[in-house]
């Protein structure tokens, strides 16, 4: 039976590397970045020993019995099924990287796009792309389970320790790291940052960061002080299953990534809930998350680095509750691009967006008070900078509703790029909107 999700993830690098490797499977096949026969994973025990996914079974119903053991050799020594064809490249990476624990191989769509034209993602178009996958490196081809292909492989992994993401020429892409949970946190970052630039790319030139940007990010504000916390109110309580739920929601359509994105909600007029740093948004747990009360969160605890852009929304808008850090694909394209993003398509766009500004790098991270200023009751969303979107309202379904029309909105006016010039409502039209309908 499988575990919940939170027990996984409280305890999944104690888990036997069977079970490590069927829920991650699971996790990939679930979120379409590998089909039925495509793609392996493997992870080295304390032994030396090498737990890898089997060849020609179904990922998406397979089990822990399904799960091989083979020697570092390559000799097998457990499971009903032989190991995955590409077992010779896994093996070839872990002989030359001893530091690697746990391999991910898969063919997630964009990945792909970049494989088969010869290409790797620039991970500098956001800062946590860039420290969660650093430089990605590229291996020419070879036929698929030759041990050609993992010299190929294993050479590019060997030629730093800092090398962790490498793209395979017509083949898609393997990650490695020190352990299996991170991996996954990598690949899917790696998917989602692929997705990202090709949007981008679809709208014109799209941007990266320079030396001293990445040191900016580095940098940025300070962790929050601390002080002791208080009992919930009944308040706080609703509002821990609330954000939950819609954090929950936004990870399953897409929105935000397993590390990435913050949800927050006001409490009362000094404090807020807030989602926190690096834990897995799937299955986030009301307990995880953090009051900041005057400022200050409890002791131990480490929130979202979005807090400070979070709470200066709180104190210029009295009026606004909730606040959402999100990375919508499409919207988020605009971020790293050129382009502005013209909400005058359909009435719903204009009315639930209002215009959106996009705020400078800098300024998303050393500026906070800059961010509030530039949004408010008529501009309640802003793209931030190699930072995605920023998206506030009245209640929680309030942004997270213009969060998906955000996103909706993006990705059809990227869509409509083949198709011809795109014809914006006209002045009078937008007159007439908001005359009709006001503020929504």
């Amino acid at each position: 039976m499988d575990l919940p999700d939170k027990l996984v993830d409280m305890n999944f690098e104690l888990l036997h590397p069977r079970d490590q490797i069927q829920l991650t499977m699971a996790r990939i096949y679930g979120r379409e970045m590998t089909t039925t026969s495509g793609g392996n994973i493997s992870v080295r025990d304390e032994d030396g020993n090498i737990w890898i996914s089997p060849a020609r079974v179904d990922k998406g119903s397979l089990t822990r019995r399904d799960i091989a053991k083979v020697s570092l050799d390559g000799e097998q020594l457990e499971g009903p099924h032989p190991p995955s064809s590409e077992c010779p490249f896994h093996l070839s990476i872990y002989r030359a990287r001893p530091d690697i624990k746990a391999i991910i191989h898969a063919h997630p769509s964009a990945l792909v796009s970049f494989s088969i034209c010869g290409q790797v993602p620039d991970t500098r178009v956001f800062p946590e792309a860039w420290n969660v996958c650093g430089k990605v490196a590229f291996a020419p081809y070879a036929l698929p389970g030759s041990q050609k292909l993992g010299d190929n492989i294993a050479a590019e992994f060997a030629k730093s320790d800092d090398t962790l993401c490498v793209v395979l020429e017509n083949h898609g892409v393997v990650v490695g790291g020190d352990a299996l949970s991170d991996v996954f946190k990598r690949f899917e970052t790696l998917e989602f940052t692929a997705k990202t630039i090709i949007q981008a790319s679809n709208l014109g030139d799209f941007k990266t960061i320079d030396d001293a940007g990445m040191s900016l990010a580095e940098a940025r504000l300070p962790d929050l002080p601390t002080a002791p916390g208080k009992a919930p109110c009944s308040r706080e309580r609703e509002l821990r299953k609330e954000i939950c739920d819609f954090m929950h929601r936004a990870y399953e359509h897409g929105l935000v990534t397993s590390t990435w994105g913050s949800l927050s909600a006001r409490i009362d007029g000094n404090s807020f809930l807030i989602t926190p740093y690096r834990v897995d948004r799937r299955s986030l747990d009301i307990e995880d998350l953090i009051v900041v009360r005057d400022g200050c969160c409890p002791p131990g605890t480490r929130p979202s680095r979005a807090v400070h852009l979070h709470a200066a929304i709180y104190a210029a808008h009295p009026e606004m509750n909730a606040v959402i850090n999100a990375l919508p694909v499409s919207a988020t394209a605009f971020s790293i691009s050129k382009e502005v993003l013209d909400t005058r398509t359909i009435p719903e766009s204009y009315l639930f967006l209002k215009d959106v500004p996009k705020i400078p790098f800098e300024d998303v991270l050393t500026a906070p008070e800059k961010v509030a200023q530039a949004m408010g009751p008529d501009n309640p969303v802003a793209l931030l900078d190699h930072n995605g979107a920023f998206v506030a309202g009245k209640t929680v379904l309030d942004a997270f509703d213009r969060l998906e029309v955000l996103e909706a909105t993006a990705e059809a006016i990227i869509q409509a790029k083949p198709l011809g010039a795109i014809t914006p409502m006209q002045d009078e039209v937008i007159e007439e909107l908001v005359s009709a309908f006001g503020r929504v």
